[in-house]
């Protein structure tokens, strides 16, 4: 079958799914389903790996009545995983460029100290192709952006670039494209790639020990940068770590601008999910569970988001209030190793003491001289953000202080720390010595 029929039959899919469920359903489970192929009487429908197990189990039936629908009586429909399908030859070319995500733009990023400048060099980059910096090289760990920027990219030039034309496609998308183009002549693989005027490739650390790939990846990099095409590269390390990767590649990757991203700071996690609750209309989520999802799933955003899926279905299989209480018990499940033991404002105490040679007493202490107060500050700061004791708790303990000299210790210190490098490793350090977050 050819790809365009079994497009449209899935288009017609889609709309009878669209129809069935509600905007909050369709947004969080169904909307990133795709086709994988259609097998005789047997439908593969493709699920991402962060809601492939929920779909299977709460959605299948209904795929399966929508496919009947269009194809008829004795549909079969398999759901499977991206690392599950196996790319005919009909659909190779079609994986090789693969399609934008609408959603992913520069305007539904959401900037923090760990990306803006990689955010500021992206935007540079499709506002003026080929001429800001080239090659651009993102790299750092899965799951903090790279993607999306490399999306944001191409729609930004999509829509603006005044016809100029983009190609995204990853490594194992282009290394398949190359093997079937082996059988079938090469032409029509060069002009997909070496005739684009901006190239953006995820993933090129999976060039390693590729060596056929790999030498057509540097002829294809050398004829649209002497082209001045622009071209766009992401990555899981920087190139110099690649050690596998011939030289005279890693030199052209180091050759532009080498931006990294990092993982993101509490305030832009909580950024990212409201943003995402807003932007999904997933219904009424309240900010203690927003907060309680930042503070304990700090890896990736995409971990940070499927997190918010998991409690939003949660609470709309259960008929519960999204709140803090419920986000509480489905994380305490999904990420034990995330929940934080229990620590006591007395052992906060006394390691802040070890940490800057004081003696208890002298933190306790009424006295306000600088070299106590800093110390006494940073203990609060700790005590209120890795135990659950309230506020006039936490001053009971620090030599009966109020609760508002708590609230202030704790905004001195997070302000301290956000602007004093020497302040955050101190805190940093003695974090970890608790066995903090």
């Amino acid at each position: 079958m050819s790809d365009p029929e079994l497009d449209r039959i899935w288009h017609r899919i889609r709309g009878e799914l669209r129809r069935a469920v509600s905007d909050s359903t369709w947004h969080i489970w169904l909307e990133r389903l795709d086709v994988s192929s259609l097998d005789g009487t047997t439908l593969a429908i493709e699920a991402p790996d962060d809601v492939r197990a929920w779909v299977q189990g709460r959605f299948h039936r209904l795929l399966q009545a929508c496919a009947e629908r269009v194809l008829g009586p004795g549909t079969r429909v398999e759901i499977r995983g991206p690392q599950d399908v196996e790319p005919e030859p009909a659909r190779v070319a079609a994986q090789a460029s693969q399609e934008l995500n609408p959603r992913m733009t520069f305007e539904q990023f959401v900037i923090g100290d760990s990306n803006r400048f990689a955010h500021a060099a992206a935007l540079a980059v499709a506002e003026m192709p080929g001429l800001a910096y080239n090659p651009l090289f993102i790299c750092g760990p899965p799951g903090l952006g790279k993607t999306h920027l490399l999306h944001s990219i191409a729609n930004y030039v999509t829509e603006h670039g005044g016809g100029m034309s983009v190609r995204y496609t990853t490594v194992e998308a282009f290394t398949d494209h190359f093997v079937g183009s082996l059988r079938g002549g090469m032409d029509a693989f060069k002009a997909a790639y070496r005739g684009v005027d901006v190239l953006l490739v995820d993933d090129v650390q999976f060039l390693q020990s590729k060596a056929k790939t790999e030498q057509e990846f540097f002829h294809t990099f050398n004829a649209l940068h002497q082209a001045g095409a622009q071209l766009v590269l992401t990555s899981d390390r920087l190139p110099r770590d690649m050690d596998a990767l011939e030289d005279r590649l890693r030199e052209r990757f180091e050759a532009g601008l080498v931006v990294d991203v990092a993982p993101a700071d509490r305030a832009t996690r909580l950024t990212i999910l409201r943003k995402r609750v807003a932007q999904d209309d997933v219904g009424d989520v309240g900010e203690g569970a927003l907060e309680l999802i930042a503070d304990r799933v700090d890896t990736n955003i995409r971990a940070l988001e499927g997190a918010l899926i998991r409690v939003v279905a949660f609470g709309s299989l259960t008929g519960r209030s999204v709140d803090a209480e419920l986000a509480g018990e489905v994380l305490a499940g999904l990420y034990p190793e995330l929940t934080p033991r229990s620590r006591t404002l007395r052992e906060i105490q006394e390691r802040t003491c070890e940490a800057f040679g004081i003696s208890l007493e002298e933190l306790l202490s009424s006295s306000r001289a600088q070299p106590l107060a800093w110390p006494r500050q940073v203990a609060m700061y700790l005590s209120r953000e890795l135990t659950d004791a309230t506020l006039p708790a936490i001053g009971r303990a620090f030599g009966g202080r109020n609760h508002t000299t708590v609230l202030h210790a704790y905004r001195r210190t997070a302000e301290r720390i956000a602007s004093d490098r020497d302040a955050f490793e101190a805190v940093r350090r003695l974090t970890e010595t608790l066995g903090g977050r």
